[in-house]
């Protein structure tokens, strides 16, 4: 069989989102099942679930040599970055799902021998995906986006995750204080889609792989700085704290944070 081109992946790939974004809307016509993984603000739902199981069988189908990392644990335990290797969440902002019935994403990514190709953010509700990657640019609903203004930090909003703010971590309520604003929306996929478009100038927040595999590859797309909160590389099998920022912003946070 020969390889497809990242153009058909590109394509296959819309059409799975477009199958799971079904899903979704028909399951929230119906009562959710909803447990608790760590404790009472980390949920998952039986939709995350048959979404992972659905898009883990695509994948499955169309590649049946890659690595699929999931959250919800149908995929495989994945301990190198050799070959094609797919990143899963099948509901990002769990909570807002829960709680709101809006505000929440789905995400794919794919990685070849460690290289970001290709990234998908699915904003289900507003029915908005974010898609892309280094060869084919990134795009929102297929049409192109260019690369977001290098704002420094006082000159834009960032969004950091409640808990660094609450608990006075890394000096995270000075950076907000430098800033033009905080802004707030429980949803990685969000958070890093309001950065493609330049809403945002920097998101901080402690990040599982399944939570920035997608945006890491298109931000980096378009110029932005993904790293770990100190700056220095970000490794896409491990969980940290994540900075994601336009060149000047991070300049600015680093001596901020120390």
């Amino acid at each position: 069989m020969t390889e497809p081109t990242l153009a058909e992946v590109d394509q296959t790939v819309k059409t799975w989102l477009k199958a799971s974004r079904a899903l979704v809307l028909q399951r929230m016509t119906t009562p959710l099942n909803v447990d608790e993984k760590t404790g009472r603000k980390d949920l998952v739902t039986n939709v995350d679930k048959e979404n992972e199981r659905l898009l883990v069988s695509k994948i499955r189908a169309f590649s049946p040599d890659s690595q699929v990392l999931g959250e919800e644990g149908f995929g495989d335990s994945v301990t190198d970055t050799t070959g094609w290797v797919w990143v899963v969440d099948p509901i990002d902002g769990t909570m807002n799902f829960v709680k709101q019935r809006d505000h929440f994403a789905m995400m794919i990514a794919l990685y070849i021998d460690g290289r970001g190709v290709l990234g998908y953010i699915y904003d289900v509700m507003a029915n908005v995906l974010y898609s892309g990657g280094p060869s084919l640019g990134v795009f929102k609903n297929d049409q192109p986006l260019t690369k977001p203004a290098n704002l420094a930090l006082r000159d834009g909003l960032v969004a950091i995750s409640g808990p660094l703010i609450t608990e006075q971590q890394m000096n995270m309520p000075e950076v907000v204080r430098q800033s033009a604003g905080l802004r707030a929306y429980g949803s990685a996929g969000i958070e890093f889609s309001h950065m493609l478009t330049g809403e945002l100038i920097t998101y901080v927040s402690y990040l599982k792989p399944w939570d920035f595999g997608a945006g890491k590859i298109l931000a980096e797309t378009l110029g932005l700085r993904v790293t770990r909160v100190d700056g220095t590389p970000l490794s896409m099998l491990s969980s940290d704290f994540v900075m994601v920022a336009t060149e000047k912003a991070q300049q600015d946070i680093l001596p901020i944070i120390g």
